[in-house]
């Protein structure tokens, strides 16, 4: 069977910290996910090599045995079987020293016989005998739509598995592109412990007033020309309802306020929120009377 380099795979370099490699997998997984491309074998195929490369470059334990024997796992492999010696412990086994030679031949086999042989729990049976069955479930990917207002404050929806509706809940504060990971959900295992995940990607649609960068809220006010000028109050939206603000005499066009505490809550922070900005825009008045012409150019004659 081939050799599989799982850095390749999900094209990561092999000094890559681990949150690069999730980073890596994440991408890969939403690519080449079934749900994406159905009745696409490549994609499948693709997709279950991905997979398998993720559990064993995201496992410390798992991804330093990888390293350690590397393109010699075949070799480790049969004389562990021959010797009957522990696999990692170095005794009597000249791949664990760094002889490298050839010394029995690589093994044939598909890529699932080389990741359970190299990583399940080992019987010491030869080929063709009864090996663990221990398998892990395929990890489930989704997305799952919410508004600024639900991010807000939190909200849920309900999504059907194979055999069950399960309920998905947000904390306030959540964000776009935000990857909750829910264990156990996903496909099924040699046993429950084995389960894949369920991978729910949260999208949040545009707001049609309100802009959101990180924590902070931004918002577009429309003041007339008069409160401008003379001052005044007004009423501005903000997610928690109306507020009234008080604009300075002389105020200018693209003015920023600030009101702390009235934008986002910061996600896992239940009592952290972030700003709202406020940026005033001066409408200037297209329909004058003739007596508000006058006064214009009267003012005009006085300054």
């Amino acid at each position: 069977m081939d050799y599989k380099d799982y850095y390749k795979v999900l094209g990561v370099d092999k000094k890559a910290a681990q949150a690069e490699i999730k980073k890596a997998y994440r991408a890969l997984a939403v690519k080449y996910h079934p749900d994406k491309n159905p009745g696409n074998k490549e994609s499948e195929e693709k997709f279950k090599t991905i997979n398998e490369a993720n559990e064993v470059l995201s496992d410390p334990e798992k991804r330093k045995k990888y390293d350690e024997l590397g393109e010699n796992w075949a070799q480790h492999e049969q004389y562990k079987n021959r010797q009957g010696g522990n696999p990692f412990d170095g005794s009597g086994d000249p791949f664990a020293r760094g002889n490298t030679n050839d010394a029995f031949g690589g093994g044939n086999g598909d890529f699932s016989d080389f990741f359970e042989q190299f990583f399940s729990n080992r019987t010491g049976k030869a080929k063709g005998q009864n090996r663990s069955s221990t398998f892990r479930g395929e990890d489930y990917q989704t997305e799952m739509e919410i508004t600024l207002k639900e991010a807000y404050k939190g909200t849920s929806r309900i999504v059907q598995l194979e055999n069950e509706k399960l309920r998905i809940t947000t904390k306030p504060g959540s964000y776009n592109d935000q990857l909750l990971n829910i264990k156990g959900k996903g496909g099924k295992g040699s046993s429950n412990e084995y389960n894949g995940n369920l991978m729910v990607t949260i999208k949040v649609k545009p707001d049609s007033l309100f802009v959101r960068k990180g924590d902070n809220l931004y918002f577009n006010q429309k003041i007339d020309l008069y409160t401008a000028v003379l001052g005044g109050e007004v009423l501005v939206d903000t997610m928690s309802g109306q507020v009234k603000i008080k604009i300075l005499a002389g105020s200018q066009n693209g003015k920023s306020i600030r009101l702390k505490g009235k934008g986002m809550p910061v996600y896992g922070k239940p009592n952290d929120f972030g700003d709202l900005y406020i940026q005033l825009e001066i409408t200037i008045p297209t329909e004058l009377t003739d007596k508000q012409k006058e006064l214009f150019e009267t003012l005009k004659a006085t300054t």
